[in-house]
């Protein structure tokens, strides 16, 4: 009876061994399975082509900064990626931009004398006047300013225009984005027109009605 006994115990234990040994071959796959992981990740290292659109000498129009020139269209090597850029000058603000040539679509081409025209007609239109608060219509504004709209950045200059420049008449957050679309404007006209800085100004104001109210005053 003892020897029967034994045997059955062998019998349990060869079972459990055989049963620890697939467990093994799950761990393989596993580390497979992240070596093909990590070959799939550096694959994907092309940079998307894209036609230029624009070429050095040209000026185009970069929303959040105006009116800008291409100094160079560059390559550059970041990452083991091949880049084109444009290099564009700000004289503004003295600054130099680096736009990838797969972002040229947040550039726009200056726009035409008609345009130009166009928007010395909404100059010359009342102002609109909203009931709304500031803080909304500051919004509002900003938006329109960093659009890169010109008839959007024509229509925030009249209706921030108080045809005077007493600082009385409007305040510190008004003044700020009037000026800052009051210049983005003039220095379209510049281009486009390739008149002065002065000679800008003085279109603008004559559309605005400042010209005449600061003859009035003087």
């Amino acid at each position: 009876m003892p020897k029967k006994k034994f045997k059955k115990r062998k019998k349990i234990i060869k079972s459990k061994v055989l049963k620890l040994k697939p467990q093994k071959k799950i761990t393989d796959t596993k580390k497979t399975s992240v070596v093909d992981a990590k070959i799939e990740i550096k694959k994907i290292k092309k940079q998307p082509t894209q036609k230029k659109e624009y070429n050095m000498n040209d000026y185009v129009v970069y929303p959040k900064h105006g009116v800008g020139k291409i100094v160079s269209v560059d390559k550059a090597t970041i990452g083991g990626i091949g880049l084109n850029y444009y290099k564009i000058f700000i004289e503004k603000d003295k600054l130099t931009l680096t736009i990838p040539l797969n972002q040229q679509s947040h550039l726009r081409p200056i726009s035409s004398v008609n345009q130009i025209n166009k928007c010395v007609s909404i100059l010359k239109t009342k102002p609109k006047i909203k009931r709304t608060m500031w803080s909304r219509r500051a919004q509002e504004y900003e938006q329109k300013i960093n659009s890169g709209k010109i008839y959007e950045l024509a229509e925030v200059v009249k209706d921030l225009n108080k045809t005077s420049n007493t600082i009385a008449d409007q305040s510190y957050s008004e003044r700020q984005l009037f000026e800052q679309a009051y210049d983005r404007l003039r220095s379209e006209f510049e281009v486009v027109l390739k008149i002065s800085t002065d000679d800008a100004k003085k279109k603008m104001d004559k559309a605005l009605g400042r010209e005449q109210n600061l003859e009035a005053i003087q």
